[in-house]
């Protein structure tokens, strides 16, 4: 049963460690507060490179070569997630570094959006944040409960937006849209309103991972993979509710 829609963070991931990997005891072990502290440091990265990035494009000048830090970071942060996923005992580098070359996307499709529409990039931020918070809260309450039918309808959930947002990727490439899901209409809010809805369950599943990683006694170095795992469900809630409150400003 996979644990999380979020492709790095599955139930199968502690059975791929390799033998005499989980460590039951001692010092060198995954724990819930070494996982926090560095899913902050991963943040705390990935917004000075996405603040370098803004003030480098922000105007309307420099909104003409944001490319470079657009596709840069997001082919970068690409191969950098999956070389992470892959080797997760390489994890206390890759995720820095995805961290960082992330911020570089990041920075570049913030100027953007706010170039379109002043003001959307704090909304983005303090939603994304608060509903982080709010998931937290109500995961250590007890309120919602990752339960095996929870984790397969979220991860369901995410497998098949992220096949309809392929689709829309292959299908553009010939001049083809996919009507009314990417357009600023009732039925193309409400689908950005149930995407970031299934992004922020996504946190809810990722809260359980790391949980799980800590009582199972997983290896030091999966800190680093929880946070980096962590850090890809935020960095979609975020672009998701850019997306959601462009819709909403047209």
């Amino acid at each position: 049963m996979i644990r999380s829609g979020n492709p790095a963070l599955k139930d199968s991931t502690f059975l791929d460690l390799g033998s005499g990997a989980i460590v039951r005891g001692g010092d060198n072990v995954m724990t819930l507060a070494g996982t926090v502290n560095k899913t902050g440091m991963l943040l705390l990265m990935a917004v000075l490179t996405a603040t370098f990035t803004w003030y480098q494009v922000s105007t309307p000048a420099g909104i003409v070569g944001a490319g470079p830090y657009l596709w840069g970071g997001m082919i970068g942060g690409l191969v950098l997630a999956l070389v992470t996923v892959f080797k997760k005992e390489w994890s206390p580098v890759t995720a820095p570094l995805y961290a960082l070359v992330e911020g570089f996307f990041l920075g570049a499709i913030s100027a953007m959006f706010n170039h379109m529409y002043e003001g959307i990039v704090m909304q983005a931020v303090l939603l994304t944040f608060g509903t982080l918070f709010a998931l937290l809260f109500v995961y250590r309450t007890g309120l919602i409960k990752a339960t095996e039918n929870f984790k397969l309808g979220v991860a369901a959930a995410t497998g098949g937006i992220f096949l309809v947002y392929m689709a829309s990727i292959v299908l553009g490439l010939f001049g083809i849209q996919i009507p009314m899901i990417h357009e600023s209409g009732m039925v193309g809010i409400g689908f950005s309103l149930f995407v970031v809805v299934i992004a922020a369950l996504n946190l809810v599943l990722d809260f359980d991972f790391i949980e799980t990683g800590a009582e199972q006694g997983a290896p030091k170095y999966m800190e680093w993979y929880g946070a980096f795992g962590l850090m890809v469900t935020l960095v979609w809630l975020y672009i998701e509710f850019l997306r959601l409150l462009a819709k909403l400003r047209d």
